[in-house]
């Protein structure tokens, strides 16, 4: 059996892993795989790629993958490698300069290593998951780096956002702004919920600009009929509906589901107490397992 198994009440098993992201920096992963009877079964996989300021272990997401392995997945969770949380501190943004220091290509390169890291457990522990049924849910600045990913790994076979942006530079349109970030190289972001100031520097702006043709969601969805459920809720505060009717008209293989009065994150808070999803959450879920079931079928 492979080290570092852990047993939870529900009957799934969760692999703990550490791996090497961009820069050598490390990722925490968390690996849920139902327990079956029946040494036959492989399970499609879903993969959750959070947000800016977001990280696996925030809120609600533990009971959003348990959610999924009741209904037969294997949920594959991780930290971004620059998020700003450590695996010593995985609920805490511990290490700013870390943060700081996060690109766009940063994050489709710790993503890649994800999907390669996954694939070569599977290989060599042969863990029950089928690599021929894979999908990606994206949270808000998440949602982008996972389509850009699904449109060039053909293991991926459909994708949910969750509140996404339809482009990464959602935030820069003032160039007063951008001038500033330049002439000081680091402009900070207030987080709400900690009261942090957690500093960008320039360079994400530069990657950007330096990538911007492989960055662009709108070309990058342009003749894809790549299968996408767009969700996203109509009291959204922190991404505009805007964002979903977008990647709704660029991706022909996509279908829209707005949620009557959801905010950013489906009612769910961090920290969250209850031992259950939230309502509009669990209708979230709901709707994005029978989508992945159906087209990774």
């Amino acid at each position: 059996m492979l080290a570092g198994f852990c047993y939870l009440t529900n009957m799934n098993t969760l692999i703990k892993r550490i791996v090497a992201g961009s820069d050598g920096r490390p990722m925490a992963v968390d690996l849920y795989i139902p327990d079956s009877d029946s040494d036959g079964d492989f399970f499609p996989l879903a993969v959750f790629v959070h947000g800016f300021k977001g990280f696996k272990d925030w809120g609600i997401w533990h009971l959003c993958a348990e959610y999924f392995t009741s209904r037969g997945f294997a949920f594959l969770a991780f930290n971004f490698s620059h998020n700003g949380t450590t695996p010593d501190s995985a609920t805490e943004f511990s290490d700013l300069e870390a943060f700081s220091k996060n690109t766009f290509s940063k994050e489709r390169h710790d993503l890649r290593l994800i999907m390669q890291w996954v694939s070569q457990e599977c290989a060599n522990h042969n863990l029950s998951i089928d690599m021929n049924r894979v999908g990606l849910i994206g949270h808000s600045r998440g949602g982008p780096i996972a389509l850009l990913h699904a449109l060039s790994d053909s293991m991926v076979k459909a994708v949910v956002t969750w509140a996404s942006v339809s482009r990464l530079d959602y935030a820069w349109q003032d160039q007063k702004l951008v001038r500033e970030w330049q002439e000081t190289g680091v402009y900070s972001v207030t987080n709400s919920r900690t009261g942090q100031a957690m500093p960008l520097s320039f360079g994400l702006y530069q990657d950007f600009q330096k990538n911007m043709h492989e960055l662009d969601l709108k070309a990058a969805l342009k003749g894809s009929d790549l299968p996408v459920l767009i969700i996203h809720g109509t009291a959204d505060q922190a991404v505009p509906i805007e964002h979903a009717e977008n990647l709704h008209q660029w991706s022909k293989g996509s279908e829209l589901l707005l949620v009557e009065g959801a905010d950013h994150v489906f009612g769910g808070r961090h920290p969250w107490q209850p031992n259950e999803l939230p309502g509009t959450a669990l209708q979230v879920v709901r709707l994005s397992a029978d989508f992945l079931m159906e087209k990774m079928s």
